[in-house]
């Protein structure tokens, strides 16, 4: 065993880990705060530092709290802040935001005060499946840097009505021998009721058909659907119709589709892409292009404010969000590309008064490069990876754009991940 020894925390890192920072490189370490004294043990390296365990927590931050939930950090990955308290944890999250503006050009916006979800109000839950010795089945995320499943009684992230399917379905999934070995359960709380992508590694016959119809029934699950690994989905049981209220507009997502993870986090983007559309002063009829558009998040909203078109790569989407608007009144175009392969030229952007885009976690290098060379004076940029943020705004700052508002929101409470709605113009 590695000897002990005595550190001090300096700082967080990107990740939630306490940062050390020691004659032989950073150490670090989860589950600590800056300013706590910690007897760590080294655990192997980590890019150019150090991984460590604690061995021992000699003085602890004043804002230490004791986390709520009893997977956490020893079980359960999905969270990494619990053991800080709020006011010192929003802080920081807020302080990102800020350094990423810094970052890209802009020091001196006033970034708003940060948004939190309540606990146990993310709606959407990816969950792990495995099969133990014995025929047991985990049902849980990750533990932490490991492909093992927690195997979670509860949670205080999600809503309530997504973990009480946490029991009864890992005892459907222990008898079903569609699952040999792992897979995955999307589910997703829509206002039809929760929905369920199901993953297996097996195949589903006819007999496990009539379990998952049996179980939805039970549990008022109107649609459960069903892959063999990443392959095609189908519905394998809907004893009913499924929808999600967007601003107005009813939409039917398909399986698993990518929501934002609460309600109350939704709301404040929307809030805050709409309030920055309007410091914009855009001509009534104006067009807008609403980028990464998903289901239709933004789309049905910004609608409100003009002509709408919405580019999205995924097919379900798209098709979804194309029904939803052909029935809401037609004030939005949806349009399948893939924008990671053709992201719009400028010419194609020319006809637009602003510009909304909410890209993937790794941001939208190429599509900002095309709007950096386009004449878009209004772009509002809905990110979820601040070091992604600074080099897109980064991008738009060197032509000639000027950050307006910004507006941090923490929809994934205790992580440390930040969605951030950032207005630019020209």
């Amino acid at each position: 065993m590695q000897p002990v020894r005595e550190i001090t925390i300096d700082r967080l890192g990107s990740a939630g880990d306490g940062v050390a920072e020691t004659p032989d490189g950073p150490w670090f370490l989860a589950g600590t705060l800056p300013g706590e004294r910690i007897l760590a043990r080294p655990a192997g390296r980590r890019g150019e530092g150090q991984a460590a365990e604690v061995a021992e927590i000699l003085a602890a931050s004043p804002d230490r709290v004791v986390p709520p939930c009893p997977h956490f950090l020893a079980e359960c990955g999905a969270c990494a802040l619990q053991h800080w308290a709020i006011p010192a944890y929003a802080a920081w999250k807020r302080a990102r935001l800020v350094d990423a503006l810094e970052r890209a050009g802009q020091p001196d916006v006033a970034v708003a005060e940060m948004v939190i979800a309540a606990p146990n109000t993310r709606r959407r839950a990816d969950l792990a499946l495995k099969r133990l010795q014995g025929g047991a089945m985990a049902l849980g995320f990750h533990q932490r840097g490991s492909a093992a499943v927690a195997d979670l009684s509860t949670c205080h992230v999600l809503d309530p009505a997504l973990v009480a399917l946490f029991r009864p379905l890992r005892e459907l999934l222990r008898r079903m021998t569609a699952l040999k070995r792992e897979g995955s359960a999307v589910l997703n709380l829509l206002d039809s009721g929760p929905d369920l992508l199901l993953r297996t590694d097996g195949p589903l016959d006819a007999s496990q058909r009539a379990m998952l119809a049996a179980f939805g029934t039970a549990h008022g699950i109107p649609r459960i659907a069903w892959a063999l690994k990443d392959g095609p989905v189908e519905n394998a049981a809907q004893a009913g119709p499924v929808w999600l209220n967007l601003s107005g507009a009813s939409v039917a997502p398909p399986p698993g589709a990518f929501l934002q993870a609460a309600p109350e986090g939704e709301a404040a983007i929307v809030a805050a892409v709409l309030a920055g559309l309007a410091s914009q002063k855009l001509p009534v009829r104006a067009r807008i292009a609403d980028l990464y558009a998903g289901i239709g998040t933004l789309s049905f909203p910004l609608s409100a404010k003009g002509r709408v078109a919405a580019y999205e790569g995924d097919a379900a989407a798209v098709a979804a969000l194309d029904a939803a608007a052909r029935k809401a009144g037609g004030r939005v175009e949806a349009i399948r590309r893939d924008l990671a392969y053709r992201p719009l030229l400028p010419a194609e952007l020319n006809g637009f008064g602003a510009v909304v885009l909410d890209p993937p976690y790794n941001g939208a290098v190429e599509q900002v490069a095309q709007i950096t060379r386009s004449k878009v004076p209004v772009v509002i940029y809905v990110s979820c990876n601040p070091v992604a943020l600074a080099r897109d705004a980064a991008a738009l700052v060197k032509a000639g754009f000027k950050v307006t508002s910004a507006v941090p929101v923490d929809q994934f409470r205790w992580s440390p991940h930040l969605e951030s709605v950032v207005s630019f113009r020209r």
